[in-house]
């Protein structure tokens, strides 16, 4: 097998792992979002430790590239506690692909943080996700549209965060990046999560330690995926993760997006695909 098509296998088995611990997220019910991130992030905290200890690398990376790790770690955390906010109170379905708007924000931080000048075809692209999220999000003058527009705004954050580990590139190992995230946020969850702190069952325990599994598998993978193939070859299949979450949100909870869901569906992925269509002839 080659490169690529393992780089492809990582892809989808990180897709996959990203839907599985949002279908933990719902399935821990009513524990508070910020207790929630807490404990996802603890466990990836422990995880990528593992890593740092084991290739004898610095735990909190290089002095000059500490304003860029803080940076990454503060936006990482409030995009995540929109994305776990959105995945309570949307289908799961949709609280993925609003998520899945993280690379199109991106390519706008990338124009200030990295000076990158954008493709013919990426703010085309970035126009007709924009519509697509609009007709996921359906706004309408009522706190209905509020988890919509959060899921939304959580992609914003988490574009902004991984532009700067796309700044950041080969100047810190990516467990360090991990550890780094992880440790900050949990530092910054725990005082938060104490204010509305609620005892967790055991079965709600467990959900929530295999969550911080699952994500440290997904995000792993990620990265190996991006290792062994360029980004323009596999990210296109970082949108299963839709399909994955689809699927589990049927089987779980019976959801079944609306019409509009699915036309914002199409949107965001077409956009996406011609992105990758574009990349590929570029390579």
């Amino acid at each position: 097998m080659n490169n690529k098509s393992k780089a492809i296998l990582y892809m989808l088995f990180s897709s996959f792992c990203f839907a599985l611990m949002g279908a933990l997220v719902k399935l821990a019910g009513n524990v508070p979002t910020l207790e929630k991130t807490f404990f996802r992030n603890l466990i990836s905290t422990f995880i990528a430790a593992y890593l740092v200890i084991k290739n004898k690398k610095n735990f909190f990376g290089k002095k000059e590239n500490q304003k860029y790790l803080l940076l990454r770690s503060i936006l990482g955390t409030i995009g995540m506690i929109g994305y776990f906010y959105s995945i309570d109170h949307l289908l799961l379905s949709d609280s993925a692909m609003l998520n899945k708007l993280n690379p199109f924000f991106v390519t706008i931080f990338a124009l200030y943080f990295l000076k990158e000048k954008p493709t013919p075809v990426q703010i085309p692209s970035l126009i007709l996700a924009f519509l697509g999220a609009l007709f996921i999000i359906k706004p309408q003058f009522d706190i209905q549209v509020i988890p919509a527009f959060i899921g939304f705004l959580s992609a914003i954050f988490a574009g902004g965060a991984y532009t700067m580990v796309r700044l950041l590139g080969d100047k810190e190992e990516f467990y360090t990046i991990v550890f780094y995230f992880s440790f900050a946020s949990s530092l910054i969850m725990f005082p938060l999560m104490l204010i509305n702190f609620k005892m967790l069952t055991l079965n709600q325990f467990l959900i929530l330690i295999a969550t911080g599994i699952v994500a440290s598998l997904a995000q792993f993978s990620l990265t190996i995926a991006y290792k062994l193939a360029p980004a323009g070859e596999i990210s296109i299949y970082n949108y299963t993760n839709v399909i994955f979450s689809g699927i589990l949100g049927l089987i779980l909870w019976k959801e079944i997006p609306d019409f509009l869901s699915f036309i914002g569906y199409i949107l965001i992925i077409s956009s996406g695909f011609a992105i990758y269509i574009y990349n590929k002839k570029c390579l």
